[in-house]
């Protein structure tokens, strides 16, 4: 399946299950419809993202937007995906 416009970003910090489970599921979910290119970041690796999300984690990222945080929201990452703005590759509501 071909890659789609624009970037997933996963914040996650090591040994958290809701992370775990959050990149679990966006595996199962790539294998069933194509998905931006996934970016997955550390947290507690740069200290502007740990002000910014500090114990909320996991956090997805579309473009730099949040999707959701700490458990995936399938039907909102689907809607945000099959937005006509972004089927035209541009980020305007």
């Amino acid at each position: 399946m071909p890659a789609v416009p624009g970037r997933l970003t996963l914040v996650q910090r090591r040994d958290c299950q809701l992370c775990e489970e959050m990149l679990a599921e966006l595996g199962a979910l790539a294998r069933r419809r194509p998905l931006p290119q996934l970016e997955v970041v550390d947290v507690d690796a740069d200290p502007q993202l740990q002000r910014r999300h500090g114990l909320h984690v996991p956090v997805l990222l579309l473009d730099g937007s949040v999707v959701c945080r700490h458990r995936l929201d399938l039907q909102e990452l689907t809607r945000l995906l099959d937005a006509p703005a972004r089927a035209r590759g541009t980020n305007a509501p």
